[in-house]
């Protein structure tokens, strides 16, 4: 079966974090171990957009957080505590936050992306031009790279999609190139 299918078996068909039923998509919550059904969320357009862009956070649509926080599922509990973190300057949100309980893993995996961090101890990786990189993005590289420990030379232009972040370097991003997983320092990419 498959993993929308199952999602909306499991959600009776509504967005698990605000209950809205139209337009409804798999959300991948990364970062991922395995993927699938157990790291992944159904969710409305307007949560997805909130999530991936935090300037376009509405407070008011978040109250939501009140019920879904409780959800059983692990996936819906990161991303809950996740925008609670993202909210806590108002008030609200970090009572809720407060209130919630992930085990150590689960805290693990929510604190993965940064969130709840503060700014000044926040991991910022940034591109040649200075434009922030999140996981999964897509990097072009600017400069012919030779890589450590072998022959091969990742070349000028050469596409690095679903990048992965280093969370102890800013420096660093993982990707593949030519079918080989290479670290590769940010000052030489440009995102796409």
């Amino acid at each position: 079966m498959s993993i929308e299918r199952e999602l909306n078996k499991r959600s009776g068909s509504k967005c698990e974090l605000c209950g809205a039923e139209e337009n409804l998509k798999v959300y991948t919550v990364l970062p991922t171990q395995k993927g699938g059904l157990d790291e992944s969320i159904l969710a409305c357009p307007t949560c997805i957009d909130q999530i991936e862009n935090p300037d376009n956070v509405d407070l008011n649509h978040w109250r939501c957080l009140n019920d879904s926080m409780w959800n059983e599922n692990v996936a819906v509990q990161v991303v809950a505590w996740r925008m609670l973190s993202r909210m806590s300057a108002a008030g609200w949100p970090q009572e809720l936050l407060d209130m919630m309980y992930l085990d150590e893993d689960t805290l693990a995996w929510a604190q993965a992306t940064g969130e709840g961090e503060d700014d000044e101890n926040k991991l910022v990786h940034r591109d040649s031009n200075g434009v922030v990189l999140q996981h999964g993005d897509s990097v072009v590289l600017i400069k012919n790279l030779k890589v450590k420990g072998s022959s091969m030379v990742a070349k000028q232009g050469t596409a690095v999609r679903n990048i992965r972040l280093d969370h102890e370097n800013a420096e660093y991003i993982e990707g593949k190139v030519d079918g080989q997983q290479i670290v590769i320092i940010t000052q030489y990419v440009k995102k796409i």
